[in-house]
């Protein structure tokens, strides 16, 4: 049995290449939407990718399972479970889909699949027990968790309202959650956990780094799961609704075109972006249904110097895909702004993976900001300043950009809250004749909220550094 977790640092996503080295058959569980480099892992491994299955419909990237039914003749191994509302609509009726209920079984070579309904997180929701019987073993050896169990957490249940908006979802789906945690007491401790996330993932609030762990290891240690296990429902539901982090944008749009089946990718291939002319940048500076995205890191450089209207979508801090998911309409045409070709393939990938398929070019940063007359800067205080300039200019108004479980804990005194991944639907919200001083917990969410901010004609301003050195008398 060959078996490969392929993660994703930027969305903190895993997919699982699992394959029958005797029969030469592989499935891909839970792949993203640029099917590639899951194609190729395959062949190099002598292997050939035959079936994809999904845990659930996803709401924080666009699947490849339709990509490889329709492109590669891949069969589809899906949950008709969680009602009308939860269904992969795209493969109602395609003669390679196949779907699976509550205890259903199906083998890729050697190697059985058995589909267990673990909702709470969505409705639909499966996890999978991976049983290696060309190997011998007449027991499960793992359960491709999705997100059911993370290592250190589980799956968040209030997706449904906070993203998807169906008003009310929040504590039933916590309930559900409860009931599906404590089936897990039939299970044997040994199963390996192979979770669809990790450390960095919206998908819950606790996630750890370690790649995989066991089941006995986190009855004991993973404090949801011992939650529910050992707890009180009423406890469980308290403690997993609160601190979820405000979820992108984006989300709602992931869960939609989930369900329809995202868009195939031209000629089935991941778009290689053309650099342009320098010239041309003119067409783009102020056009509405243009974006520039900017992918330095150093956002100090990016304040003192960016292309009018641009946003800071740093690539290599993993922010692209949360602050373009965020900011950037799905119809928009964009232009990437990076030090070279390869971050400018690696960053239209990564957009692709979200549904912002329209990169119409990339050009290097030195070049576009060659000429002076075609450069805008942004004010930036250190938050040890914060006090002398609410003082200098009592008209001006304070954003706090972080989550709502950080504004609680403590916050700037009269400061207006809204997490910088909810900045779009709240923007009418947020004054547009007075100096907002934005900050965050570092300064980096703080930086693209800024940058947003100041595309949508605000006079924002980046409160950067430790929210901790914000001066005490300011603070609330």
């Amino acid at each position: 049995m060959f078996l490969r977790q392929i993660s994703d640092p930027s969305l903190a996503q895993n997919a699982y290449l699992i394959g029958c080295q005797r029969s030469g058959e592989a499935i891909i569980i839970d792949p993203e939407r640029d099917v590639d480099r899951y194609l190729a892992l395959a062949a190099e491994n002598g292997l050939r990718l035959t079936a994809v299955a999904e845990t659930h419909i996803h709401a924080d990237y666009l699947s490849g399972a339709r990509e490889l039914v329709e492109r590669h003749g891949a069969t589809a191994y899906l949950s008709v479970e969680g009602g009308p509302d939860w269904q992969f609509e795209w493969a109602k009726g395609h003669p390679n889909a196949r779907f699976l209920h509550d205890g259903d079984t199906f083998k890729i070579g050697n190697i059985e699949f058995k589909a267990l309904l673990t909702p709470g997180h969505t409705p639909e929701h499966l996890s999978f027990l991976v049983t290696d019987h060309g190997g011998g073993a007449d027991e499960p050896l793992a359960l491709l968790s999705g997100d059911f169990i993370f290592v250190g957490d589980v799956g968040r249940p209030d997706l449904l309202e906070s993203a998807a908006g169906q008003i009310g979802a929040r504590e039933p789906a916590a309930r559900t959650l409860y009931a599906s945690l404590r089936r897990t007491h039939e299970l044997p401790g040994h199963l390996q956990i192979l979770p669809a996330h990790g450390a960095g993932s919206a998908c819950g609030k606790a996630l750890g780094s370690v790649p995989v762990s066991v089941l006995d290891y986190e009855r004991r240690f993973n404090g949801a799961l011992r939650e529910a296990l050992q707890g009180s429902e009423s406890d469980f539901v308290k403690g997993i609704l609160s601190g979820q982090p405000e979820p992108p944008l984006y989300f709602a749009r992931m869960k939609r075109d989930n369900r329809r089946g995202p868009a195939l990718l031209p000629d089935g291939h991941v778009p290689v972006p053309t650099r342009i002319d320098p010239t041309g940048l003119h067409s783009w500076i102020g056009s509405p249904k243009r974006v520039i995205l900017d992918l330095r890191k150093d956002r100090a450089a990016f304040m003192s110097r960016h292309l009018p209207g641009s946003l800071f979508t740093p690539l290599p801090s993993g922010k692209l895909p949360v602050a373009a998911g965020s900011y950037v309409e799905e119809d928009a045409e964009i232009l990437l702004l990076a030090h070279a070709d390869d971050e400018a393939e690696e960053a239209t990938r990564q957009l692709l993976r979200i549904g912002l398929d329209h990169v119409r070019g990339w050009l290097p940063v030195d070049e576009a900001l060659s000429n002076d007359s075609l450069v805008a800067t942004l004010p930036r205080i250190t938050t040890t300043e914060l006090q002398d300039a609410l003082t200098a200019s009592p008209e001006a108004e304070v954003l706090d950009v972080r989550g709502a479980e950080e504004f609680a804990a403590a916050h700037v005194a009269g400061a207006q809250h809204v997490a910088y991944t909810r900045l779009a639907e709240h923007l009418t919200e947020i004054s547009v004749d007075r100096p907002l001083y934005v900050h965050c917990g570092s300064g980096l969410r703080a930086a693209l909220a800024v940058s947003f901010l100041a595309a949508q004609g605000r006079q924002a301003i980046l409160v950067d550094g430790d929210f901790d050195d914000i001066p005490g008398p300011v603070l609330a």
